[in-house]
């Protein structure tokens, strides 16, 4: 994908949000191939992230709002979307505007996710450097065709109009 469809994928964001936008350097050498979604943080406005997903056959974004700080690290919390049990600090109610008039009158969609948006690394990382060196398990398939499921129906939750 390049930047120019990354921008008119995004369906719930505001003129202003999509002149901000700001790609993560990692954007540029990311193996689109091997990814159900890609989700980052903005480098440049710590309370504000993106997530584009293929919806349809089409990618489909959404802007997230993220809080500044988060919970505690002697908690645990759960991702809704990878399904990873890690530290609390480390997860957080993360909410996207809903597209359309339901989103102009201040509807939006919340969920618990990973604070740095790492869903889909989060649920490789037992995979080798080189995929064809080892057949990924069945449980990490599971994992990964989960991801995919609920990122697909968070974000077309999201772009749903009412």
């Amino acid at each position: 994908m390049s930047e120019t469809e990354v921008r008119a994928a995004i369906r719930n964001a505001s003129e202003t949000e999509l002149e901000q936008l700001s790609l993560p350097v990692s954007f540029f050498v990311t193996e689109w191939a091997h990814l159900d979604a890609f989700a980052w943080r903005d480098p440049r406005i710590p309370t504000r992230g993106y997530l584009v997903t293929e919806l349809d056959g089409e990618p489909v974004g959404v802007v997230l709002r993220t809080p500044a700080a988060s919970g505690s690290h002697h908690r645990a919390a759960i991702c809704n979307l990878c399904h990873t049990q890690q530290p609390a600090d480390q997860v957080a109610i993360i909410s996207a505007r809903k597209a359309g008039p339901a989103g102009e009158r201040g509807d939006s969609v919340g969920t618990y996710m990973c604070s740095d948006l790492a869903c889909q690394e989060t649920v490789r990382l037992g995979r080798p450097a080189g995929p064809s060196e080892v057949l990924p398990s069945l449980r990490e398939l599971e994992r990964i065709e989960g991801l995919a499921r609920r990122t697909r129906a968070f974000v077309a939750n999201v772009v749903a109009s009412v």
